[in-house]
């Protein structure tokens, strides 16, 4: 068999409001029922962002605390990622979710420009965020938008700041930072092998219409793919994605094309060395 692909759906994100697509989920019983309906197309770990009512974004524990409840009630094993990232709030307030130890987070190591502003991620905040990964038994995603965010990924792993070896993700597509770009995947691809060993898993994502294109190429790789409106809100030009469920199933359908089974949760678990739920 050959090695199964884990798609992880990013539901929300900071971004995306209603008005540019109303499948995308805002409430916390809204996100819970687009990450099942995710979870049943072929989904195993959830990456989520939280709001408030009126749609802007939030960092309160509590409505983190709510949305892990109703996955874990909901989605039986599925990998619940939590967001650190900066644009949900300021300081240490982004990781004041760690202490309800969801089995990930997102990790931004390094800084890089965004459309409208400059994604800070002052290094005293990144290794405050990582030791509490560690504190609290959290398993981080290291979001890297530039190749330099993998070889710091690789001196925390090396320093003992990252317990685990470290699960890369590529984000690429964002305007003013790393474009869609083959010839830059594919470095990172033999970067992350070089770095961590080449059963290393890693995983990719893409913005917009790019989301398509990287989750092809990542299938096609042997490495893992993210999807979801926090990333993208559409299926084409002509028509908006109607949900979370919609855009995995696109990967499920690339997962067929190169012949690569769809991870279950347990088994995404295991490639991740999660513990396993019982």
């Amino acid at each position: 068999m050959k090695n199964p692909c884990i798609i992880c759906v990013a539901i929300t994100g900071s971004v995306p409001r209603k008005a540019d697509n109303p499948a995308v989920p805002i409430s916390v019983q809204e996100q819970i029922e687009s990450t099942h309906a995710a979870y049943e197309a072929g989904a195993s770990i959830m990456h989520a962002h939280v709001r408030n009512a009126d749609e802007t974004p939030s960092s309160d524990p509590d409505k983190f605390a709510a949305l892990k409840e109703g996955i874990e009630q909901h989605c039986p094993g599925m990998i619940i990622q939590f967001s650190t990232g900066g644009r949900s709030g300021a300081g240490q307030e982004r990781g004041g979710m760690l202490p309800l130890r969801p089995d990930m987070a997102s990790l931004s190591v390094g800084s890089n420009n965004f459309p409208t502003r400059v994604y800070e991620n002052p290094p005293d905040l990144v290794r405050w965020l990582a030791s509490e990964m560690i504190a609290y038994g959290v398993k981080p995603e290291i979001e890297a938008f530039d190749l330099s965010h993998i070889f710091q990924a690789a001196r925390m792993f090396q320093a003992g700041e990252i317990a685990d070896t470290p699960y890369v993700q590529f984000v690429m597509g964002v305007k003013n930072a790393m474009p869609a770009d083959r010839a830059v995947f594919d470095f990172y691809v033999e970067t992350v092998k070089r770095l961590f060993g080449e059963s290393a898993p890693w995983c990719a994502a893409g913005v917009g219409a790019q989301q398509i294109v990287v989750n092809e190429w990542s299938v096609a790789a042997g490495g893992h793919a993210r999807a979801g409106l926090e990333d993208n809100v559409r299926l084409d030009r002509e028509r908006l994605a109607p949900s979370n469920a919609a855009l995995v199933e696109r990967v499920v359908d690339l997962c067929a094309t190169y012949e690569r089974p769809v991870a279950t949760p347990k088994q995404a678990r295991s490639i991740l060395g999660l513990s396993a739920l019982a």
